[in-house]
């Protein structure tokens, strides 16, 4: 069985490294806001080219805490409206939901998969705020047009950027293209832990010292709270784990860019389409979509083939139970994309054999 992802391989790539690392920190004897995520904070800002980094628990609060620090600053107050792709994962527009902000659902391009910024201006209203781009699948999503409209309308720009580390635009790593932005390091990412971790990475201090602060209940100095926080922490022994894997992250999305490669020069199904090529620097292959309107036949021919493929996402987020009030909501070229997208393998640890199977499967498909 060609797996779709394997956490365990992916993890013997570097093991002995990372088990020394995890040691180190059992016998240190500290645990929480310690030497390794002092560490991380310094080599990931020096990686993305940011002043500041911030480790926090996830990549939702990551997003939670831009927009509750960027209220608690006065520059967004409850009700703002936040522009995002509509076929984002859902995380994107639940964090801002939990700061009590308005998304406003745009729509994507069909051949790049990401929010098409020539329907941002038609959605926005006086009370617009701010955009929340995603690079989603570990594909660029700024631009000279978005970047053009944030500019025009004094809009703050934040980047959703849990899939795409290490993907750049013009030299400049995602991460450090807008105001701030959010990063996952779940264990499925480029980037993964081996648990929950995330980090916000930003140039403006002021921003980064309120975050800083929240992340530990508001608290900047012990026993002192300025604001009214929460506990999302990034901790030493999931610190400790990335400080080993960013040292192989451009090594490994390398990688991933040859079987990307690969795939696009093999993959040759008239019932398939790939998304458009898009400079190698702006995609870091987090996932290898490609678009079927008989996915769900196709998937399953893959499994009985011994391939195992998987949707992402399989329910668009305005057709989600929690957010009803979209229930009526019509978004055709999101519901498309939902409709169709199916992820092939694509990690580092997928062998070249897997990827020609892979590849002549999908080419056998009918």
């Amino acid at each position: 069985m060609i797996e779709f992802l394997s956490l365990k391989k992916r993890t013997s790539l570097h093991a002995d490294e990372i088990k020394k690392a995890v040691c180190e920190v059992i016998d240190g004897g500290w645990y929480v806001l310690g030497r390794q995520v002092t560490l991380f904070e310094q080599q990931y800002a020096a990686y993305i080219s940011t002043k500041f980094c911030v480790g926090v628990g996830n990549g939702l609060d990551a997003i939670v805490l831009i927009y509750r620090a960027y209220i608690q600053l006065g520059w967004m107050k409850p009700g703002d409206e936040v522009i995002v792709p509509a076929n984002t994962y859902i995380a994107s527009i639940l964090a801002i939901s939990e700061c009590g902000l308005t998304p406003v659902l745009v729509e994507p391009e069909m051949d790049t998969l990401l929010i098409d910024p020539s329907r941002i201006e038609e959605k926005m209203t006086q009370r617009t705020r701010s955009i929340l781009t995603v690079h989603l699948y570990g594909r660029c999503a700024y631009g000279e047009q978005l970047e053009n409209i944030c500019k025009k309308y004094h809009l703050l720009l934040v980047e959703d950027n849990a899939q795409a580390h290490g993907c750049s635009y013009n030299g400049h790593k995602t991460g450090s293209l807008g105001h701030a932005a959010a990063h996952s390091f779940y264990p499925t990412k480029n980037l993964g832990a081996m648990g929950d971790a995330g980090a916000v990475t930003t140039d403006d201090e002021t921003l980064a010292a309120c975050v800083r602060a929240m992340r530990n209940y508001g608290s900047s100095q012990k026993y002192v709270f300025d604001y009214k926080g929460r506990n999302s922490r990034l901790d030493e022994m999931q610190a400790a784990v990335l400080n080993v894997r960013l040292q192989y992250l451009d090594e490994e999305n390398a990688r991933r860019r040859r079987l990307a490669a690969y795939y696009y020069q093999s993959i040759h199904q008239p019932l398939v389409s790939l998304p458009i090529v898009i400079p190698e620097e702006q995609n870091v292959w987090h996932l290898f979509p490609i678009l079927c309107p008989d996915r769900d036949r196709l998937q399953q021919y893959l499994l009985s083939q011994g391939i195992e493929t998987q949707v992402h996402y399989p329910i668009p987020p305005h057709h989600q139970k929690c957010y009803e009030e979209w229930s009526r909501v019509v978004l055709p070229v999101t519901e498309r994309i939902h409709d169709t997208v199916l992820s092939l393998p694509v990690g580092p640890e997928l062998t070249w054999e897997e990827a020609r199977r892979v590849a002549e499967a999908v080419n056998r498909f009918s």
